[in-house]
């Protein structure tokens, strides 16, 4: 199973984001023992570094976490034509959009987010972190 990760569920556990981390966690833990293929976009990781840096208050925490991520997650590179391609979704969100259009060019089973309305028109299947769990036993 491919799944790519939106950048709340990352931070769900980076940050330990009750109630929602538990699950968080455990995806990760899924894809670090290869149970699933766990991507990131390549702009998710520059919005995360940023949000964890400016809520640790520390760069070097902020760091080390990238780290531990980019060890465990395949990172989908995000191109010109994918910046330009989003707009022509019919999702709202540019970010949101620009996730879904790199999911489907790398050719991703799911996208896993717990704002599965932010996705709403993507042409990647959308699900939710608890339902991630359940197909993964």
């Amino acid at each position: 199973m491919k799944l790519l990760i939106d950048t709340n569920v990352i931070l769900d556990a980076c940050l330990s984001r009750a109630p929602w981390n538990e699950s968080a966690e455990k995806i990760i833990l899924a894809c670090a023992e290869e149970k699933a293929i766990g991507c990131i976009t390549a702009s998710s990781i520059t919005d995360i570094y940023y949000i964890l840096r400016k809520t640790l208050q520390s760069s070097e925490q902020a760091k080390q976490a990238i780290l531990k991520i980019l060890a465990i997650f395949d990172v989908l590179d995000v191109t010109g034509l994918d910046c330009e391609k989003a707009f022509e979704l019919p999702i709202p969100d540019y970010e949101d959009a620009l996730l879904a259009h790199c999911a489907k060019r790398h050719k991703v089973e799911w996208i896993v987010t717990r704002n599965p309305k932010d996705f709403e028109g993507s042409p990647v299947k959308i699900i939710n972190p608890g339902e991630v769990l359940k197909r993964l036993k």
